[in-house]
């Protein structure tokens, strides 16, 4: 079989979990102990592009218009290899990669990297996969990218086989299905958290004395999750989402060492919260291995609730999301 290379370009959106995936079953497969569900961002996302070239003797890739070397070149290199499993020759490949978001900050930068790399890879290769598949490809490279590759509201499902082939995203319903469902992203902090989201799972897996309870609960938490999505129950979203992720930290904060994401900022916004809700605005915050605070709330409430959080002046940036598209192929390339 002659293969067909030519350059490619996808982008794909950063997906925020409603209830989280943390902890890993397999760390090599990446496959998790719980099923998740996130909703996909339309405000946040990665664009990538990919040639392979016989020319090359190396991977050149740059992110965000630095050249990466040591283990995060690494990862982009194992995971285009990993494309090229069937074939019995490997290609290198210049890569291109730009997102409009901070990455490694808590916002799923890995997210919509790792999906736009596996959509636009696989299309660089001449390959078609079907959604699934590309779902278990992008979950090699990040998790949470295997539900980058679909839009609107996405469950990860756990699987149960020990070679992951029934560990992967599927849609729980389209972007239009609820298009006024909001979330606010504040971003307290664009640096890079020192404790890795791979790091902080393994660790909480480890020795948290709480991780055995968050098993216990979550996957009745996906299934409340996944009937207030379908039902457009805000009110029980919202809850859900809010009590899921302090859960998460619980675990993370009990850990030996203790793992603590949350910065002054974080705390100021959780708490302004709990103050608008007092008020009767319905909002709720979610939190992701990073400082950055989300917060849920309804298209009608976005402006009084955006003007509050902006008077915290430890918020450097705001973003207004709402449910967002599957990974998809673009023209307009990066190089």
């Amino acid at each position: 079989m002659v293969m067909m290379l030519m350059k490619t370009t996808a982008i794909a959106n950063s997906n925020i979990a409603l209830v989280k995936y943390w902890g890993k079953r397999n760390s090599d497969l990446i496959l998790p102990y719980n099923s998740s569900v996130s909703m996909t961002l339309n405000n946040l996302n990665t664009k990538t592009t990919v040639e392979f070239n016989k020319t090359l003797s190396e991977y050149e890739v740059t992110i965000n218009r630095k050249v990466v070397k040591g283990e995060e070149l690494a990862r982009v290199a194992n995971h285009l290899e990993l494309l090229q499993k069937s074939s019995p020759h490997k290609i290198f490949a210049k890569v291109m990669s730009e997102s409009n978001f901070p990455k490694k900050a808590g916002l799923a930068s890995s997210a919509s990297g790792f999906a736009a790399l596996t959509l636009t890879g696989t299309k660089a290769l001449g390959q078609d996969f079907t959604v699934k598949d590309l779902s278990i490809l992008a979950r090699r490279g990040s998790g949470s990218a295997s539900r980058s590759i679909l839009g609107g509201f996405v469950e990860w499902t756990k699987g149960s086989m020990s070679d992951g082939s029934d560990s992967y995203a599927l849609q729980i319903e389209k972007e239009a299905h609820w298009p006024e469902l909001s979330m606010i992203v504040t971003i307290i902090s664009s640096e890079e958290k020192k404790v890795s989201s791979r790091a902080g799972m393994s660790q909480t897996v480890k020795n948290s004395p709480f991780y055995s309870a968050w098993l216990d609960t979550i996957e009745s938490d996906v299934e409340k999750m996944k009937q207030a999505i379908s039902e457009k129950d805000f009110i029980q979203l919202g809850k859900i989402a809010e009590l899921n992720a302090i859960k998460m930290h619980a675990t993370m904060q009990t850990t030996t060492p203790p793992i603590i994401y949350w910065e002054a900022g974080s705390l100021s916004i959780m708490k302004e919260v709990l103050k608008l809700r007092e008020e009767g605005i319905e909002c709720y915050f979610t939190m992701d291995a990073g400082p950055q605070v989300k917060i849920l709330c309804q298209q009608k409430d976005i402006e009084t609730i955006k003007s509050r959080v902006t008077e915290i002046n430890l918020v450097k940036d705001i973003i207004i999301c709402h449910p967002g598209k599957e990974a998809r192929l673009t023209e307009d390339h990066l190089f």
